[in-house]
């Protein structure tokens, strides 16, 4: 028998746990020192109770209970201190102001990210207040929780959502196209918003706003910036509520570690005003979110104004790690901090020539890349290549081993990575077809009919799956890393989902095309933490939209 704990489970031994320990209470001090009461919620939670309260993250752990009722182990605390709010608490004045640590249990939403399914989240809730300065109180709080755990160079971006709620609503458009877009925006997908923003749905001014939003970062020029935007279309709504708490938060001496940014939206879609995500250099998922969530209690029975945070223990601990590393590497150098270079993944193979033409057209230095030898890593002023195959490229951005990088759409849908997807670079292109042998269709279309079932071979299973769900066909899929066509000419298979350029293997060996799935280009992405603390990204950015 092999004794280990189940994947994404973990023991913390005495040294950790001591730490563990000693920045809990510190933290909890911190909380309690501003009037924040502790709680507790339990472990368990009816599903439809959670599902109330607006989009959530993925819940691993389900269960039947001997009442037949489908209960989930908790992926967030807030729901549940929504729900105790609006039922246990209904008919108290408040405000209450309650802090908690509890464990969360979470399923990855890809395979680019952590694997931690159990993590320590330390958070606060207010409830029953609003305006500006209780939004200040909650930014502040979690800047003052994190200086507590001595986590340097934090940033914590912050937007509000009320601004693009307003440009929907009053856009005129249907509500699958505004569905798509705020999808955008959870996603930090902006190739696709600038599809969306181009297919003529809504007028130009609209669409032009909904566009440059999320491209909008900086101090309060920022926030001038969007007011001239969006007041001709008289959507300035939250815009002076959010000014007020950023002036605020500058009174509190907080205006090196904040950063206005409006292409921040988290992953729940219940937030109506403020929003706050905190990074960390050199850490590639967030250490936490929050913001103001105002029309949730109401979806449990009582509405009251809400605001709060949490953050993850143990990202804050790799933080702390990091920072060490960073402090230890600048304690080498005499001369003041040196900024690290930019780290870029560039993709091997038929993308290669056109990713070094494009970096070079956008002003970087690319001596050396187009003949590296045996080097992995070319390093240039101010920027480390690292040389990667097109499909390792999202994990390497994702994890934070680069800031940025360019690969195919493909590879992107394949390994759906936690990135912001931020130029369409036009080259590389090819696409995703559905092939078999000529001449078979009827005989494959009579195999499903007896069968209800095909065996489809591909290399790219994810993007597969998707088709055939959406194409409502069961399948069976075999994953091969090679010469795909010789899988329906062995009879190891029906069909193929393969790339293609001009078809010309596939004619080779007698394959004929059943249909398309979707078309790919280069793109330029970056990990979704770096974009927002390393302007550098913002700049190239913007180099490569114009070469």
């Amino acid at each position: 028998m092999n004794f280990v704990t189940p994947a994404g489970f973990r023991d913390v031994l005495s040294d950790e746990a001591r730490m563990r320990e000693d920045m809990t209470r510190r933290v909890q001090q911190c909380f309690d020192e501003r009037g924040y009461v502790p709680i507790e919620t339990p472990t368990l939670e009816v599903m439809d109770v959670l599902q109330a309260g607006g989009r959530m993250p993925a819940a691993p752990f389900k269960f039947f209970d001997s009442q037949g009722d489908l209960l989930a182990m908790r992926p967030d605390v807030t729901l549940q201190v929504a729900r105790m709010c609006a039922t246990r608490l209904k008919g108290q004045p408040g405000p209450f102001r309650f802090r908690y640590t509890q464990r969360v249990f979470r399923e990855a939403e890809s395979e680019m990210q952590a694997a931690a399914r159990e993590m320590t989240q330390m958070g606060i809730e207010c409830i029953g207040e609003e305006g500006p300065a209780a939004d200040a109180e909650m930014v502040g709080l979690l800047a003052e929780a994190l200086r507590t755990c001595n986590v340097g160079g934090f940033k914590l971006a912050i937007g509000t959502v009320g601004v693009l709620r307003a440009l929907l609503e009053r856009s005129g458009a249907p509500e699958a196209w505004k569905e798509s877009v705020l999808q955008a925006y959870h996603s930090s997908n902006f190739v696709d918003l600038e599809v969306l923003c181009a297919d003529g749905t809504v007028g130009s001014a609209f669409a032009d706003a909904v566009l440059s939003l999320p491209r909008i970062r900086g101090g309060k020029e920022a926030i001038a910036e969007v007011r001239s935007i969006v007041s001709p279309l008289g959507c300035v709504d939250g815009l002076d509520a959010f000014e007020q708490t950023y002036d605020l938060l500058v009174r509190e001496g907080l205006a090196e570690s904040i950063v206005v940014d409006f292409s921040v939206m988290s992953s729940f879609d219940y937030y109506t005003g403020i929003v706050v995500e905190a990074y960390a250099p050199g850490l590639g998922a967030p250490l936490g979110s929050g913001g103001r969530y105002d029309n949730m209690l109401a979806a449990y029975g009582q509405s009251r104004p809400a605001a709060g945070f949490a953050f993850s223990l143990e990202q804050v601990m790799a933080a702390q790690t990091v920072g060490a590393e960073n402090a230890g590497s600048a304690a080498s150098v005499s001369a003041s901090r040196i900024e690290r270079p930019l780290r870029i993944a560039v993709p091997k193979g038929s993308l290669n020539a056109d990713t070094i033409a494009a970096l070079s057209a956008a002003g970087l230095d690319t001596t050396g890349l187009d003949n590296p030898g045996r080097q992995l890593i070319i390093s240039n002023p101010g920027v480390d290549y690292i040389i990667v195959r097109p499909t390792d490229a999202p994990a390497f951005v994702a994890l934070g081993a680069a800031d940025c990088g360019i690969c195919g759409k493909d590879s992107l849908l394949e390994a759906d990575p936690d990135v912001v997807e931020l130029v369409d670079l036009k080259f590389g292109a090819c696409r995703f077809v559905v092939a078999e042998p000529a001449g078979a269709g009827p005989s494959v279309e009579d195999h499903y009919r007896r069968l209800g079932s095909i065996r489809v071979a591909t290399k790219y299973p994810n993007i597969t799956s998707a088709y055939y769900a959406k194409a409502g066909m069961q399948v069976e899929i075999v994953k091969l890393h090679g010469n795909i066509e010789l899988a329906p000419l062995t009879g190891m298979a029906e069909r193929i989902v393969d790339i293609t350029a001009t078809g010309t293997t596939l004619r080779e060996n007698n394959l004929s095309i059943v249909d398309e799935v979707l078309a790919s280009t280069a793109r330029f992405f970056a990990n979704a933490c770096a974009f927002r603390i390393d302007a550098r990204i913002v700049e190239l950015t913007k180099a490569l939209q114009g070469s």
